[in-house]
This record gives structure tokens, sequence and C-alpha cells, in this order.
């Protein structure tokens, strides 16, 4: 079969046409889609910042006597998004450990033991894991990755990202690093950037979009 310049023009186009399709597609499951803000939930229940946190029984114990503010990791590692986050909580514990607790809250607790999870993050030392998503629901979270970061008094001081950028690179942006240490320096009437607060990443509970 002898086949004409012109059907091989049109065959050349449409296999171009495939790959684009199949490019696009790929860039929307693992790019685009990321860059929207998380579609809130038709129940959510918002906490305002400012509000007292009333955390359930699970994560009770990690307020201790010497009233340090905490800061809890929202964190699936099935989250593309939360797989960028990791360097950045081991930073913000290397460096304000001993002025803050910390916490990592996993969304996937039927997949992921807590000893999966330190091992994962390789954390400077052993940071508690609660696998109880009554915490998110009692923070206001909807979406991972986020971070809470709750005063002494157990009021919500920030929900919110990481970082303007998803990888986490841009450092005019690293929003729970800007909280966490205004907090701790006592700049209680610091405002966020809007895109600090509107939640990205992926959805809760099953953590997909």
């Amino acid at each position: 079969m002898i086949v004409s310049n012109s059907m091989r023009k049109k065959l050349a186009v449409g296999w171009l046409v495939v790959l684009a399709v199949g490019v696009a597609v790929i860039f929307w499951r693992y790019e685009w889609k990321y860059s929207l803000p998380t579609p809130v939930p038709a129940n959510y229940h918002a906490i305002t910042l400012g509000s007292p946190v009333d955390l359930p029984s699970s994560a009770a114990a990690l307020y201790s006597a010497d009233h340090k503010p905490l800061f809890l990791h929202f964190f699936n590692p099935d989250c593309p998004c939360s797989r960028f986050n990791m360097p950045q909580l081991r930073a913000l514990v290397q460096q304000y450990g001993q002025r803050a607790n910390f916490a990592i809250v996993v969304m996937s607790p039927d997949k992921y033991t807590a000893s999966d999870i330190q091992t994962k993050f390789k954390l400077p030392y052993p940071v508690p894991v609660l696998c109880d998503s009554a915490v998110a629901a009692a923070c206001g979270v909807y979406s991972t990755p986020q971070a809470v970061i709750l005063d002494k008094d157990r009021k919500l001081f920030y929900r919110g990202n990481y970082n303007r950028s998803r990888y986490c690179a841009d450092e005019r942006t690293a929003f729970a690093r800007m909280a966490l240490t205004g907090l701790l320096e006592n700049n209680f009437s610091q405002t966020f950037d809007p895109l600090a607060l509107k939640a990205y990443g992926c959805q809760l509970p099953s953590c997909t979009r």
C-alpha cells in the first residue's frame, strides 16, 4: 500500500495532537490542578484566627506545662503537594524545637503508622505523630498540606500554607516560618498575605482533588 505525502502529513499531525493532549493531561494531573485553591467543603465549619481551639483528647497532651506554642503539620504521604514540605518542617523543628512544640497530623492512618512517618521525615528528634481526623476539624483544616499554629493559650494564630511556591522555594513567601517567627517574637498583630490563608493541595478526608 502506497501512502501519499498528504496522508503522511495527516498521520503526523494526528500523532502530534494525541501527544499534545497526553502532555496536557499529565500537566493537569500533576501540576496545574494543584495550583488552584482547594474547593471548600459544603459542610465546612470555619475557625477564625484568634479563636480558642478545642483539641480532641488525642492532641491534648501536646500542650505541656511549659506553655509553648504548638505547631501542627497536617500531612498525607499520598498527597503530591505534601511531599515538598518535609525539608521545611525539618528546618523549623531544628530552629525552633526548643521554643515551640511540634506534631505531625497524618491524614491516612490506615496506610501509614507513626513509625513510618518518623522514618520518612528524618526529623532531628522524635516529633509526636497523631492519626486523628478530628484534629483537622477542630482547627478548620480541610486540605493537605497545611500548617496550624496555636499560641500558648490554645488560640488559633495561623492556619495556612507553607509557601506560595508548591516547592516551598520562595523565601519571600515562607508563610508558615514567618507566622511562627512572628508569634515567638510576640508580634500578635501581624497580618497574613491572602495567599497564605487560602487552602491549596489535596482535599480531606481522602486527600484527592
